[in-house]
């Protein structure tokens, strides 16, 4: 055997086991293992990092910057819980978690749009009683079943687009996958409707464990006369069962309404108090038109918003705030910071919270300055600042412009989706050029891991093909099923990417099989493009371990999932998803075609 053979596959496996054994991060391994083969002459140094120039690798950066641009102006959000709404059980919030994450995850990034049906589903847990850990696999699953329903679904699906053009291979059209997809998805919400919900684990949440020692802040808002919950009912507004929060009362005029019934009816200018943890006055407070008026100095513009945060700051024992209102703290004058929320340890503040008489050990919820915890960390009016991450300002006012912007990106890849790289580019230009992303933000939004892990695994796959040890690895699987002929073949090699994706995930496995699926297809004598597809859709497909797909890790935690969850459901839905895919591939694609 060649020794660049022996030394591509040893490289190729120190960085499989590596992965798996969590030894070190996927971008920097596979830069590593790419720099290795040009140093050994195996691939030169353009073509080890030739990736890094791929369109896919560039449309992937941009497509992060187009979902970003949706999130933060609140589109993402308010479509999750518009659908989420009036769902009454686990099994109907399943349907409509199905239905709308498969439409969204086809077009858009997985990453943000867990990331954002993640607290949706934990609101709704709470509300209804139901354990969310019934919920937030699905809400995976259902991101990987959207992603190969089209091209732009999942950067998987753009790296092996990326890899055949590449080889001078016609590309993957924006609805060349969707026969396939829809109906991989169609079957993987049936099996977790009928099958897998009764296989998911049913845990506390962990909030509500904690729920006991929580800090709970009193909170004073006014309803705007423009806000969404001026003619609704309590109830109807969704303020009835709060998650971490509770509905004190209404106070209208000279009229002081407590307790609230759920069918009181909320009109402009009415002032509601709450009292509940940090998350829900966050959310509270990303209600367009809904402000809180314990101090004037709250920015209530969503253009302003995006020049403040949100801080917890602890009243200090030596603090000059001690004693005064808050209404006379003045803290625009003293701070350039405005009061959102008042915590009191082990009571529940009874006044007003502009009337509150600030005492030392009192925390404040503060609408700041980007600099206040800089400028201020060592104040001694205050104990301690810190941020508080989970809150984020929305551009309400930008939504029907993203709105526009996206669907003219899914128009322009419709009508010449040959130039998807040049529409996603455009429209992640045009969503920062107006406000409805900061640049900051679309460049945080960018994973530029997964993007170096992307360019850099394409010179690993160089590698592979060079060096003969994919021909060789291709050939031995060829000896194996040559007397059954190619189908067989096809699915050993949508198996092996399957295993392969299960231990190192997705894209990794996608650039790893590639050059083995070409070299079997030729040494079959059959038609390349089904070999292709059966990567594609092995790659998405990994349910059966956390490390499987990256949105599976940001359920893992808030659902108190463990490991041999993932197994127990996941291997239900692979054996939905391989005969679907072992019959359709083949006849979309044929064999000899």
């Amino acid at each position: 055997m060649d020794w660049q053979i022996i030394f591509t596959l040893s490289v190729v496996v120190a960085v499989l086991v590596a992965l798996a054994a969590n030894l070190g991060s996927p971008d920097l391994l596979f830069l590593g293992a790419t720099a290795l083969f040009a140093v050994a002459g195996i691939t030169t140094t353009q073509e080890a990092f030739s990736g890094f120039s791929n369109p896919a690798m560039l449309t992937v950066g941009a497509l992060f910057i187009v979902a970003a641009g949706l999130r933060d102006t609140g589109i993402l959000d308010f479509v999750g819980r518009k659908i989420m709404g009036n769902a009454r059980t686990s099994g109907a919030a399943l349907v409509r978690l199905g239905a709308i994450i498969t439409a969204m995850s086809a077009f858009l990034n997985n990453t943000p749009v867990v990331a954002m049906f993640v607290p949706i589903v934990i609101d709704w847990s709470r509300r209804r009683r139901v354990s969310p850990s019934k919920l937030l696999i699905p809400v995976s699953y259902f991101a990987i079943l959207g992603g190969i329903c089209t091209l732009i679904g999942t950067s998987t699906n753009l790296v092996v687009d990326g890899l055949m053009q590449q080889r001078g291979i016609r590309g993957i059209d924006l609805f060349e996958i969707t026969p396939v997809g829809l109906a991989c998805a169609a079957g993987g919400l049936a099996y977790l409707y009928f099958a897998g919900q009764h296989l998911l684990p049913n845990r506390k949440e962990l909030l509500e464990q904690l729920g006991e020692s929580r800090r709970e802040f009193l909170s004073e808002m006014v309803v705007s006369p423009t806000c969404r919950l001026v003619g609704r009912t309590v109830e109807q507004a969704g303020l009835r069962q709060l998650p971490g929060s509770f509905l004190i009362e209404i106070s209208r005029a000279e009229q002081v309404i407590s307790p609230v019934r759920p069918d009181q009816m909320i009109r402009a200018n009415d002032r509601l108090v709450f009292t509940g943890i940090v998350s829900s006055i966050v959310e509270l407070e990303r209600i367009p038109g809904l402000n809180p008026v314990a101090d004037p100095a709250y920015e209530v513009s969503p253009a302003a918003q995006q020049k403040r945060r949100l801080c917890e700051a602890v009243i200090s024992h030596v603090s000059p705030l001690i004693g005064l209102t808050i209404r006379d703290a003045d803290f625009r004058a003293r701070f350039g910071a405005a009061v959102v929320a008042v915590h009191r340890g082990g009571e529940r503040v009874k006044e007003k919270v502009g009337d509150i008489r600030l005492q030392a050990g009192d925390t404040l919820l503060l609408q700041t300055q980007p600099h206040f915890l800089r400028a201020y960390r060592n104040d001694p009016s205050f104990y301690l600042i810190s941020d508080v991450e989970e809150w984020r300002p929305l551009r309400h006012d930008r939504a029907w412009i993203a709105l526009a912007i996206f669907v003219a990106l899914i128009g322009m890849m419709v009508y010449q989706d040959s130039s998807t790289l040049l529409w996603a580019m455009l429209a992640g230009l045009a969503l920062i050029a107006t406000g409805c992303i900061t640049a900051t933000e679309a460049h945080k939004s960018i994973e530029w891991q997964a993007l170096v892990m992307i360019g850099a695994s394409f010179g690993v796959g160089a590698a592979l093909e060079k060096s003969g040890a994919a021909a060789l690895v291709a050939g031995q699987l060829v000896a194996a099923t040559e007397s059954l002929g190619p189908r067989w073949g096809l699915a050993c090699i949508y198996l092996l990417t399957v295993i392969v994706t299960e231990i190192i995930t997705n894209n990794a496995a996608a650039v790893l099989m590639f050059p083995f699926c070409l070299e079997t297809a030729h040494q079959f004598g059959a038609n390349d493009r089904p070999f292709l597809m059966a990567v594609l859709f092995g790659a998405s497909a990994g349910f059966m371990t956390p490390i499987g797909y990256q949105t599976h890790m940001m359920v893992y935690g808030p659902g108190g999932y463990r490991f041999a969850d993932f197994m127990k459901v996941g291997l239900g839905l692979h054996l939905v998803m391989f005969p679907i895919v072992m019959v359709l591939a083949p006849w979309i694609w044929p064999l000899n075609g």
